[in-house]
Formats: structure tokens, sequence, C-alpha cells
């Protein structure tokens, strides 16, 4: 725990404070960081949205939306006080001359000030350039960006460069929230802290890697957002090209935040393009129909309520991604995600390659390989698939396939498994940037993925059709057993 006397009291700006991820995430993580004692006793949370609204309509709607996302149940002394550090500001945010009234909320004494920029992406540079009007910008102050920042590598330089007016690179946190997982996390920990996996991970090693983020949900009420961004760029773009950069990555110098993204970035680069000539063979976009889930019926993509029924975003995607360097050359990564799949479900595996010779024909005819499951969500933990004798005093030597299960929620029992917002609150209260996705990480991830959509654009082809409720389009098991493997479902 850090020292709360050497640490700066804070005033926790949140743009859009009305908004479901406020309420549902950023609130109970700001609370949880209260409960823990890692917010200073003069930190300040203030909340502001267009709605117009007093302190007291704020304070109820935080407590209510605090009694429905935080599962624990909530301490009524850590509440009072927390509610105590509350205040809102109604602001129309396309009016610099309105942010005057946000100053005069802000000038009691200096703190450093953290703007989390919980709107469209959109507004950005309209929030800015207020901020910059009204005199509301130092060196210390610092800006907290939600993905998705653009809609393709142009987008994100505009949005990029609107910020980039204001605040320096040092002063910008750009959220995916999935670097902020336990897991995630873990996987730093996994790699280079154990001999076992650092000696090994590598192509001589390691046959392939599958990375699945699967969502049961369909689209939630964002139709608007999200016919116009499909899981490519709301998903691939983002969750999974990190996770991959992570998996991937040579060891850094250190633990700082420019030795861990600049490794980060090297694998992006690396990424072999795909583009019209290899689209067909590399990727497989799908688009849910009616189905079922848990036995329920629910809606194909293009029966959702204010669907565009000549639609054809995709809601399922599946690439073979390759990595040109020596250490992954050979090796590819099959990335998988997609929405009404059976369950919410994101795991890594990798799959280990197999024996050179079988001594144990006799017991087991075909030795598996072993393999590697770090489960990201829900249930969070690292599986190791491995043989081993089974007992017993039998002539006849025998083994099996057992698993080695570490499950965090039932190996660390007395510590709470941290929602991810809760660790990039704190990262961003303390100005640690180790988490954060730097600008260049985000340009060279939205080259790759322009060239998979753009593609797509020139060939014309429609999405796969897939049932809800089920793992995605036939021609997506086809792409991984064309080189005579298989899903982990």
């Amino acid at each position: 725990m850090k020292n709360l006397d050497s640490q700066s009291a804070s005033e926790i700006v949140l743009f859009g404070a009305l908004g479901d991820l406020s309420r549902r995430k950023l609130l109970p993580a700001l609370y949880q960081l209260d409960l823990a004692g890692l917010l200073h006793p003069k930190s300040r949370i203030l909340g502001v949205a267009r709605t117009d609204m007093d302190i007291k309509g704020f304070s109820d709607f935080v407590e209510t939306n605090l009694n429905e996302f935080v599962s624990e149940g909530l301490d009524s002394e850590v509440l009072d006080r927390f509610l105590s550090r509350l205040v809102y500001q109604q602001l129309d945010f396309s009016q610099s001359a309105a942010f005057k009234h946000l100053a005069q909320t802000l000038k009691q004494g200096h703190k450093t000030r953290i703007y989390y920029f919980s709107t469209p992406p959109a507004i950005y540079g309209a929030i800015c350039d207020g901020l910059n009007q009204a005199k509301l910008i130092s060196a210390a102050d610092r800006v907290v960006m939600e993905k998705p920042i653009g809609d393709s590598l142009e987008s994100s330089k505009v949005i990029n460069d609107q910020v980039s007016r204001f605040f320096k690179e040092n002063q910008i946190y750009r959220i995916d929230h999935y670097l902020g997982k336990e897991t995630v996390l873990n996987l730093l920990v996994l790699r280079f802290a154990n001999s076992l996996f650092t000696s090994n991970w590598d192509r001589n090693s390691i046959d392939h890697v599958q990375i699945t983020v699967a969502e049961s949900v369909g689209i939630e009420g964002r139709w608007g957002f999200y016919d116009e961004a499909g899981q490519m760029r709301d998903m691939v773009q983002n969750h999974l090209l990190q996770i991959l950069s992570l998996m991937a990555m040579e060891p850094p110098a250190d633990l700082s935040a420019d030795s861990i993204r600049d490794e980060k970035l090297k694998v992006l680069k690396a990424l072999r393009p795909i583009n019209h000539l290899n689209i067909k063979e590399k990727t497989v976009r799908g688009q849910y129909t009616d189905g079922y889930l848990n036995g329920v019926p629910v809606p194909g993509y293009l029966a959702e309520e204010g669907a565009n029924e000549k639609s054809s975003t995709e809601t399922f995607v599946a690439i073979k991604a390759e990595i040109d360097n020596w250490r992954w050359s050979g090796v590819p990564f099959y990335l998988r995600t997609g929405k009404r799949m059976p369950a919410k479900h994101s795991e890594i595996v990798v799959h280990f390659k197999e024996q050179p010779h079988n001594i144990f024909k006799d017991s087991y005819s075909d030795l598996p390989a072993n393999k590697l499951t770090i489960r990201l969500q829900p249930d969070e933990g690292v599986e190791l698939q491995m043989m081993n004798k089974i007992p017993g005093i039998a002539s006849q030597l025998k083994i099996h396939e057992n698993k080695l299960d570490l499950s965090f929620s039932q190996t660390y029992r007395d510590e709470r498994v941290i929602d991810a917002y809760e660790r990039l609150m704190l990262e961003i209260i303390n100005g640690n940037q180790s988490l954060f996705v730097r600008r260049d990480e985000v340009e060279q991830a939205w080259a790759w993925a322009d060239g998979i959509i753009e593609a797509w654009e020139s060939t014309q082809e429609k999405p796969k059709p897939y049932a809800a409720g089920s793992w995605g389009p036939v021609s997506s098991i086809s792409l991984i057993a064309r080189d005579d493997r298989q899903w982990v479902e």
C-alpha cells in the first residue's frame, strides 16, 4: 500500500458521470479504493454530465448504483466518507464557455487533477479545448481516454492529435481494461519469474496459441455504436492484440512503463499483414442469427431492436495471426471473439509440441502434448495439463492425463480478486503508466486491423451466419482444422 502521506490529494473529474461505464465500473472501483484506504483523505470526486442535478440527486444516484454493483455489500462508514467526497457539475461539453463554472468548482486548493473521459471519443477534443480555455490544465494533471480511440488509423490520429495539443504523452492514460485483470498481469510473472516457461516460450517448444474472448450477450441496446464498429474494431484491435503482445513480447529490461510498452510495440510491428491476397485463408467473420442461450430463445443480430436488416457488420471474428520474428516464426496465434456465444468465457491456451518419441505406448498409444491454460474470466486461474502415472501395484505401468489447477478464488481465499478498473484507477492516481497503452501501440494496432477491414470491404463478402448459443460459424472450425488443429471448447 502506498503511503498516503506522501501521495498528493486528487481531484478525480468524471466526464460522463451518469453513464453506464461510470455506474457499473468507475464509481464502484473508486468506492473499493476508499474501502481499502487507498484514496487520500482530501481527494474529491467530481461528476460532470449534461443533466441538471443537485448534489443530493447525484449522491442518491451514486449510492443506488453502488448498492447494485458492489457485490460484497457496502460498509456504512466508508459509504458516508465516499459520498462526502462527491461534487457534481452540470456541463454542456460542446460549450467552451461553460467550463468557467467547472473552474469555479475546482479552484479550491491545488490538487492533481485526473480528467476521466467516459464519453464518446468524438468529443475528447472539445473537452480538452474547454479545459484549456478555462485554464484547467497544468503539467501535473492527467487525462484518461477510454477505447475505442477512433475507428481507424486515420481517425485515431485525429483524436490523439486533439488531446496531444494540451496534454503530453506522459500525462495521457489510454485504458484497455483487460490490462488490469489479475490473470493478464500474471502473464508477466508466469513468463518471466518461472524458468520452466521462460526457457520454453518460443517456436522450439510451442506448437500454437489460442486466444478466445467469448461473450454471451448481444449488443445490449448499443446498436448505433456497435453497428458502426463491429467485433473487429470493438474487441480485436484492442483487447485481443494487447493480450497477444503480452504473450509474445521479449523480456523487458525492467517493469517501467516504457520498457514494457517498447516490447509490446515490437510484437505489433512484427505481425504479418493480412490483406486481400490472404484474407479468406486467414480470417472468418460471422453474424449471429436466431438461436437459444441457456435454453431461452434469443433473436438474431438483424432482429435486435432498432436493427438495420441489411447490416453486414460482423459479431464474430476468427483470425490466424502470425508473427514474423525469430522467437515465433512458424507458430500461429489463433484469435477468436464473438457475441451470443454459449458462455462468457475468456482464456489463453498455449499448446506445446508433442513428444518426439513415446516410450509408454503399451499404456498410452498417443501421448497428448502439454497444454497451459490461462483463464481470464470468469474463474481466473492457471491450469497445466500433463501426464502422470496412475497409482497402483499392477505390473504394467499406466499413465493418465491430469491437470494442475491454480484457481485464484480457491488458492487465495482470503484475497478478493479485484476488478480491473480498481487496479487501473489506482495506477492513474499513483502516476504509473505501465498498464496503459502508448500512442504508437494504438496506431500500430490500427494499421494491422485496418488492413483486414479494408480487405473484407474489397471482397464484399457477407459475414457467415452462426446460431446464437453456438461457438461461431462452421468456417471458423475449418480455419484451424486446415492446420490439423482444433479449438478448445
